[in-house]
């Protein structure tokens, strides 16, 4: 049997086919390239070395997935395909309903078709909103405050209702805290379209040259040294988890089919621990101004994780200077990403 991989050419999606195939599954990747870059599926190529099963195809076609599922004779699905920036789902709400709420409804009604019914969700622990309470738990009230966070909480109550509904469905929604990093090889990566809207990326390129300076986004914040703290995952770690959520899964009895859980490292990086430990593991000076608060942004939030270890046996492993230096390698080995 195998398992689709929907926007496996993506950065967190590319890295979850090289785990998968790594621990022994056949996998087919589905991708519309609209924010994925198609280099990557020969890069995973390269690094499992095997060949990868791709099929172009947008979540929206109905018809077309439920194909792909039949063709492959799938068993399961990861769904990553989607849209993810915050301020861009702001400035145009419609794409981002459409892309990730449309569309993963349409993908739900292929895998029901098809009798495809176990279902790997990436969710977001924007799904939480500004937190009340702190690390925030799975139990914490939703209350996102962009259209992202409200297309992937309305994912959520959508795969909520339909487990209730017919328990021979199993779930996992996986609520991701701040992907960084690269796979060791420095074969993939994260490879932003235009100016990187995530901290990461745009110290990498600073540190690169390829920008002059870094915005901080406020130093008067309630946090040890003012600067906004959130947790930041490899993104190795990141794919793990949705390994060992697809084995629990198989496991799982049919009163308790749909499983939420949060995937952080439930420790809290600042703006300048993250600027200071990437000038160590880079070597590089990281310039930065500081710059007035941005509208929505919270001053610290970070996962409880202890609901991940109890229900499906996992934790982060890999430490702030694993997350920068293989982030640096992939920067240097690809300076202008896979376009190279």
């Amino acid at each position: 049997m195998t398992i689709l991989i929907t926007g496996g050419a993506g950065y967190i999606g590319s890295h979850c086919c090289v785990t998968f195939l790594e621990a022994g599954h056949d996998i087919v990747v589905l991708d519309n390239l609209g924010t994925s870059n198609v280099e990557s599926l020969n890069r995973i190529a390269e690094i499992a070395q095997q060949k990868i099963s791709f099929e172009q195809i947008d979540i929206r076609d109905k018809p077309a997935v439920a194909d792909a599922l039949k063709r492959y004779r799938c068993s399961a699905v990861v769904h990553f395909a989607g849209l993810k920036i915050v301020g861009e789902s702001i400035s145009d709400p419609l794409s981002y309903y459409d892309n990730n709420v449309v569309g993963t409804h349409r993908l739900l009604a292929a895998m029901q078709e098809t009798g495809v019914r176990k279902l790997i969700f990436s969710s977001s622990a924007n799904v939480y909103g500004p937190p009340e309470t702190q690390p925030v738990t799975e139990a914490h009230p939703t209350g996102p405050i962009s259209p992202y966070g409200k297309t992937k909480a309305i994912i959520e109550q959508m795969l909520t209702d339909l487990a209730v509904s017919d328990e021979s469905w199993r779930i996992a929604i996986l609520r991701y805290f701040n992907p960084v990093g690269a796979h060791k090889s420095g074969l993939i990566g994260e490879d932003p379209q235009d100016v990187p809207t995530n901290l990461m990326p745009y110290i990498a390129q600073v540190a690169a040259g390829r920008r002059d300076c870094l915005s901080v986004f406020g130093d008067d914040y309630d946090t040890p040294d003012g600067t906004g703290v959130r947790d930041y995952i490899h993104v190795v770690d990141l794919v793990e988890g949705h390994l060992k959520a697809y084995e629990t899964l198989a496991q799982r009895d049919s009163a308790d089919n749909c499983l939420t859980v949060n995937l952080g490292t439930g420790t809290g990086y600042s703006v300048l621990d993250m600027i200071k430990a990437f000038q160590r593991a880079s070597n590089k000076p990281i310039p930065y101004t500081i710059a007035p608060r941005r509208d929505g942004d919270v001053a610290s939030c970070y996962a409880d994780t202890s609901q991940a270890s109890k229900v499906i046996g996992w934790t982060a492993k890999r430490d702030l200077e694993a997350m920068c230096h293989d982030t640096w390698n992939w920067v240097c080995k690809n300076p202008n990403g896979y376009e190279d």
